[in-house]
């Protein structure tokens, strides 16, 4: 489907609605449904057994052992019941027919609705021949968590931990590795980590929390595989490219994620790097895409583009406004504009980014780094402010937000209190 995705009519507040994905962006499309006075049927769809949870504590507080998993829990059965939304969990959607609206699920029962809300996320990269290694993890799941939490518990004192791909994910592991005493090495395919996302110049400095954290930061190198335990390493070999390789007790491997949209194909949308939609995430009529699935257009600082956005604020603000968007119907639909924004915690600090600062061409220090390794950087284009990221600054980060959702200038950066 191409051009004007959005429904014929708004969506009958005593309809019907499936929402395909557990997620946070589902459950909060969910929620906003009935505070704006949807009394209709609402069908939660999950492949995993599990209810609704928050993603970004399993890599920080439920890793280090701070939370149980309990404490992740974003609606549980009685507050699904109470927003009278029932719920398929546990079974996975395997084709859509975007015309009539129905979903198939594995269980080859099928689901009608008068909208369907696409929110099945992203699923994570993996080595080819890894599956069946027992020390190999990854991170993206409840069941992931709790996998890789145990066996980080299980290791003895100074155990080999390598970690393949210097993401924020994958440093929040390293960073509880290394509070655990275990012996950790990051592998990067990158010259720099985080250098698409944050660009050289702020990276060095991110590469210098991870230096002085303890942990070994290899960078400029290729995983060509992982090989099965022997000779005392008790999660495997990882092999590099030049003949060597690396013995582990645990291997994390944190090399991304793929929008999981295999189970659309046929379903008559537009599929490329995502679910494409429109500029008020409708994907066709009556179907809208939010959250890691889904490749929006995106507006800010002269920049017209389509992209996926892979953060938790992004999530809820998609849940939110691809409701009312469908409420709102194709004449008063609002175009989607919430300014992108995630945060992570590692090696003692908080990051925060606002914006896309991958996408500016300059960066300037608005707070120098101080004795601490806190700093503020403004990222820009053309004159205009695309990005803010601060260590360990939040009140002055927020303070830039407002000047980012209404595409403001350095000069206009000026007029802000830090």
């Amino acid at each position: 489907m191409a051009g004007d995705f959005r429904m014929s009519t708004a969506l009958d507040r005593q309809g019907s609605v499936t929402i395909v994905g557990a997620s946070l962006a589902g459950i909060r499309c969910a929620e906003t449904l009935r505070r704006e006075g949807f009394a209709g049927r609402i069908t939660l769809v999950g492949e995993e057994t599990h209810v609704p949870y928050d993603r970004p504590p399993l890599s920080k507080q439920v890793l280090s052992g701070a939370w149980e998993l309990d404490r992740v829990v974003l609606a549980d059965h009685d507050k699904m019941n109470e927003l009278n939304i029932t719920t398929r969990l546990g079974v996975r959607a395997t084709s859509l027919d975007a015309q009539s609206r129905r979903v198939t699920l594995a269980d080859d029962s099928t689901i009608d609705a008068d909208a369907v809300v696409i929110a099945t996320g992203a699923a994570l990269r993996r080595l080819p021949g890894t599956e069946s290694l027992p020390g190999v993890h990854g991170l993206r799941t409840w069941d992931d968590a709790l996998g890789l939490r145990s066996a980080l518990e299980a290791l003895a004192p100074e155990s080999r931990v390598v970690l393949v791909g210097a993401g924020f994910i994958g440093q929040e592991v390293a960073t509880a590795a290394v509070a655990a005493g275990h012996k950790v090495t990051i592998l990067e395919g990158l010259s720099v980590p985080l250098l698409p996302i944050v660009g050289e110049h702020v990276a060095s400095f991110l590469v210098e929390m991870i230096e002085n954290s303890g942990a070994t930061l290899r960078t400029g190198v290729t995983v060509t595989g992982i090989e099965g335990p022997r000779d005392g390493a008790l999660a495997g070999w990882v092999g590099l490219e030049g003949n060597e390789s690396i013995p582990a007790d645990l291997i994390v491997v944190g090399i991304g994620v793929t929008p999981s949209t295999q189970w659309l194909e046929g379903s008559g949308l537009t599929l490329e790097n995502g679910v494409v939609t429109d500029r008020h995430l409708f994907a066709g009529p009556g179907v809208v895409a939010i959250g890691d699935v889904a490749r929006f257009h995106w507006s800010d600082a002269g920049h017209n583009e389509l992209v996926r956005i892979e953060h938790w604020q992004m999530a809820v603000d998609h849940g939110v406004h691809a409701a009312k968007s469908l409420l709102a119907g194709p004449s008063d639909a609002e175009t989607f504009a919430a300014v992108p924004y995630f945060w992570s915690d590692q090696w003692g600090k908080k990051i925060q980014v606002l914006g896309h600062p991958g996408a500016s061409d300059d960066v300037v220090l608005a707070l120098p780094r101080d004795e601490e390794g806190r700093f503020l950087a403004l990222f820009h284009q053309d004159g205009f402010i695309t990005g803010v990221l601060g260590v360990s600054k939040p009140r002055q980060l927020m303070a830039f937000r407002g000047l980012l959702a209404t595409g403001g200038t350095m000069d206009d950066a000026k007029d802000i209190a830090l």
